[in-house]
This record gives structure tokens, C-alpha cells and sequence, in this order.
């Protein structure tokens, strides 16, 4: 591999106060743990690919843009390029899958990737249909792209697609944007909203995107503004990332008002072992990880330079809900960071080579104790001493019995336990046929062996435990114990 410059990468390691831990005072009282800021984490193994790992047809006149997802033991990735037969002119999503993140990338079946998800003529996206941010939550994909109706548009939007297989994609939302530009004000750049990314995190979908109409973009429109919902299509239970933190909107069309980094084409990660949000956007230097803490209030570590080429922004390599995926040599002190860009061949102008560029950051303490270890492994299954599996799920264990099902339900899969996730207590045990109920305003639950409810995010979850749903009232659902949702 060659190597590339990093930053930070000849510092100590950082010794962060674990969030969570609780430090004793004079009195026998407790301090509130101050929270890491401005932490300075060293960095290690560098590593780019040797050459381009996926790309287009002959006819894809760019690439770029991709959505990179670690997935049941594929890499698969989704990227905007133009293909002339595909549908209507313009920008189209193509999709492709790999063993490893170095490629090479190509159809399910192999040979050239193919256009997955074109423009609808007649729709807000009838000519480009671009910028992928790709969701699984349970058994559901979920794509968040930027579309537009043609060339001269007044500003891009931004819509939602659904899967069951991440390659056939049926439109959410009746076809209709799930997001447009605010208008907060009259700029040059009329390019709108777009350049979407998602993360599903403690059951909020959360939604970082460009607005070059938003009122705290800079002067160019570079900036990145951020909702949550609990709803995938955002069209209820919307929050706003404020100056003072999340705030509950009446939708979408709300002001923008903050901006958590100035620059276009960024991709958002969670990052358990670090309990932070990462953004990954190009200056300069190359790919600068910026890191927030949860409520976006501070800067929990200093931010990371990933250097070398580029023409457009980064897809993160993120497992299925949006999360940085584990370090398989030492999770416990490292987090991987690993991004696919548009480069360009031969000094063209165009993005037209996607490559990988990554590094390590070392010195995460994720083991330290046992809330650091329940915020870095939320989430992630491995088997049990029961043979069985386990699902780690708000600092406890599940038991699952159906592989299959654990592994819809988690982020990410460890073919062995850590011994720190194995000193997690189990909570419960998910069996298989188990007991489900769907209520109309509340969604799909499993009932676990401690007689609680755990919910699901689909009824595909039950499908594959071989559990049938008992149809109840909103009020019986209120009214049974609960555990944790199984699906964070």
C-alpha cells in the first residue's frame, strides 16, 4: 500500500474520561464526568487502494458520490454516474459489491455495475437522480438521494427510496421530495438541497444535507444542516439541529439556522467506540474528519486528516444503520476510518475513479469500562456460549436463537465475543417463533422470555423468527412492559 500523510500520528495516547463513569468527590458525592474535548487521538496504518476499485461503463462520463456499506459479510456500494441507456438523460444510481473495500467492485452477478435507480419523468427527480446515502434498519433498506426534474431546475430536493435487497427500489412518500430547500435566503448558488446522508441511531433517523438557501450557509451556500425523526420519511416527529441543540419543527421546510461544517458533499458516521458523530468532508489536504459529540454541542476530538487526491466528497465505510464498523485486529483501541472518493485519471477534469483512502485512530480505551464498552459494541452480534447468538443492546445481552435474525437486527456480526462484551449481562432471550404483536400506531414487537416487548423496526424481523403477528390496540401495546427497541 502506499503510504499517505496523516495527521496527528506522533502523539501519545489521550486518556479520555469514559462518558458515563462517575469520578468520587470529597463526601462520598459524585461529580459529573467532564466529557473529552479537544482530545488529540494518535493515528496508524495507512492505506489506499492500488488503483481504482469501481467505476461505470464505458459510457458513465463520471463516478462519484458513493454510499460504501459493510454488509452480512459483503462490501457493497452505491454511487451517481450517467448511463445513456439507463433511462431518462441524466444522473443515475449504479450499484456494485465486493469482497473487501479495495474492489474490484461489480454486478451482483459480476461484470459491469449496472443503473439501479434512475429519474421518474414527470416527478421532482425526473432527469438526475444522484447523491446516495444508503439505510439498513431490520429487513428494510432505505436511500436517500438528490433528484431534480432537469438541467435548469430551481434547486435540487431530496427523496427517499425503499428496498428489501438494496438493488430494486420502490419510491417513498408517493414519489414526492422528502425535503427541499428553505429559501431562507436569496444566494447565487441556487443549487438547493442535496447531497444527503443518514444515520439511524437510538431510533432517530438523522439526516445531514446541503442547502445552499439555508440561512447559516456560507456565502458560497457550503454548509450542513442536520434533522432527526423517528419516522424514515420524515414526515412526522421532526427535530432541528438548533443553536442550542435538537428542537421540534413543524417539518422539513424549517429555517436553517446552523450549520455543523462548512463544505459540500460531507458523509456523516456515529462512532460508538468513540461516542461521537464523525463528518467526513475534502479540504485542502484531503478528507478532514470532524468529530461532534452527541448533541452537537462540542468537539469531543481534534479533527483527522485522511490526505491525498480528490475531485468530489467521501462515502465513509459505515455498516448498515450509518455506525463505524469495528476494528477486527484490536476493537477495543481502535477505529477504523476508511473512505471511497471521486478521483480523477490522467488529470481529467471529471470525478471519474473512485478509490479507497483510510487509517486507523488508536487509543479509543472502548474496554475500559463497562459503559465505554456498551457504547462501542451497541448493536453488534457474535455467538453465545449457548450456541446461540448474542445481540448487545443498551449495555445488555440478548440472546437470539435464529442467526438470520440476529443478524438483521445488528449493525455489525464478530464471529467471537470480546471477553469485555462477554462480562455484559443477559437481559433476555429472543426464541424462535416467539410471540409478536403489531399495533397500528406503534409498529412490531418481539416478546422475549421476560414477558416484555422489545420492538422491531419491520414485520420483516418476524418473518424471518417464524412469528406471527397478534394484532392489538395502540392502548395494549401502551399498556405491556417493555424492554429496549432490538434494533437501535
Amino acid at each position: 500500500m502506499a503510504a499517505v500523510l496523516l495527521a496527528g500520528c506522533t502523539e501519545g495516547y489521550a486518556q479520555p474520561q469514559a462518558a458515563g463513569e462517575q469520578p468520587a468527590i470529597a463526601g462520598g458525592k459524585t461529580a459529573a464526568p467532564p466529557r473529552p474535548v479537544d482530545v488529540k487521538l494518535p493515528s496508524g496504518d495507512p492505506r489506499q487502494s492500488g488503483g481504482v476499485i469501481a467505476a461505470g461503463g464505458a459510457d458513465a462520463v463520471y463516478n462519484y458520490g458513493p454510499s460504501v456499506m459493510l454488509d452480512r459479510g459483503q462490501t457493497r456500494m452505491w454511487w451517481c454516474s450517467q448511463y445513456g441507456g439507463a433511462g431518462p438523460a441524466g444522473d443515475d444510481i449504479l450499484y456494485a459489491q465486493a469482497q473487501s473495500i479495495d474492489g474490484p467492485f461489480t454486478a451482483p452477478g459480476g461484470g459491469i455495475p449496472a443503473a439501479v435507480f434512475s429519474g421518474a419523468p414527470g416527478n421532482f427527480d425526473g432527469m438526475h437522480t444522484c447523491d446516495p446515502s444508503v439505510l439498513r434498519v431490520g429487513s428494510t433498506y432505505y436511500l436517500y438521494y438528490t433528484g431534480a426534474a432537469g438541467d435548469h431546475a430551481l434547486g435540487n430536493a431530496i427523496g427517499l427510496a425503499t428496498s428489501t435487497d438494496g438493488v430494486h427500489w420502490t419510491r417513498a412518500a408517493g414519489g414526492r421530495p422528502i425535503l427541499g430547500p428553505s429559501h431562507d435566503v436569496h444566494r447565487d448558488n441556487v443549487y438547493g438541497a442535496g447531497q444527503p446522508s443518514a444515520v439511524y441511531l437510538d431510533g432517530w433517523f438523522y439526516l445531514m444535507f446541503t442547502d445552499t438557501t439555508g440561512r447559516a450557509a456560507e456565502w458560497n451556500g457550503a454548509g450542513q444542516f442536520v434533522l432527526r425523526s423517528p419516522d424514515p420519511a420524515f414526515g412526522s416527529g421532526v427535530q432541528a439541529l438548533d443553536v442550542g441543540g435538537f428542537v421540534p419543527v413543524a417539518s422539513t421546510a424549517t429555517a436553517r439556522t446552523r450549520s455543523v461544517v462548512e463544505g459540500f458533499s460531507a458523509d456523516l458516521m456515529w462512532v460508538g467506540a468513540l461516542d461521537a458523530f464523525v463528518i467526513a468532508h475534502e479540504t485542502d489536504a484531503g478528507t478532514t474528519l470532524t468529530f461532534w459529540t452527541a448533541d452537537f454541542a462540542e468537539h469531543p476530538y481534534q479533527p483527522v486528516v485522511i490526505a491525498g487526491p480528490w475531485k468530489e466528497g467521501p462515502g465513509l465505510v459505515r455498516r448498515p444503520d450509518g455506525h463505524a464498523p469495528l476494528s477486527s485486529a484490536d476493537p477495543c483501541d481502535r477505529v477504523p476510518f476508511d473512505v471511497v472518493r471521486a478521483t480523477a485519471i490522467g488529470g481529467a477534469a471529471a470525478p471519474t475513479a473512485l478509490r479507497h483512502f483510510g487509517l486507523d485512530l488508536l487509543g479509543s480505551q472502548a474496554c475500559a469500562t463497562p459503559s465505554r464498552v456498551a457504547k462501542a459494541f451497541d448493536g453488534v452480534t457474535m455467538p453465545s456460549p449457548e450456541r446461540t447468538m448474542d445481540l448487545v443492546r443498551e449495555g445488555k445481552q440478548v440472546r437470539v436463537d435464529r442467526r438470520a435474525v440476529a443478524v438483521a437486527l445488528a449493525g455489525e456480526l464478530l464471529e467471537k465475543a470480546p471477553s469485555a462484551v462477554a462480562a455484559l449481562p443477559v437481559a433476555a432471550r429472543l426464541r424462535s417463533s416467539a410471540e409478536a404483536l403489531a399495533a397500528p400506531g406503534r409498529g412490531y414487537a418481539l416478546v422475549l422470555d421476560d414477558h416484555r416487548l422489545w420492538r422491531v423496526p419491520d414485520a420483516g424481523v418476524l418473518t424471518l423468527n417464524g412469528s406471527a403477528s397478534r394484532p392489538v390496540t395502540d392502548a395494549q401495546w401502551d399498556a405491556a412492559p417493555k424492554g429496549p427497541a432490538l434494533s437501535g
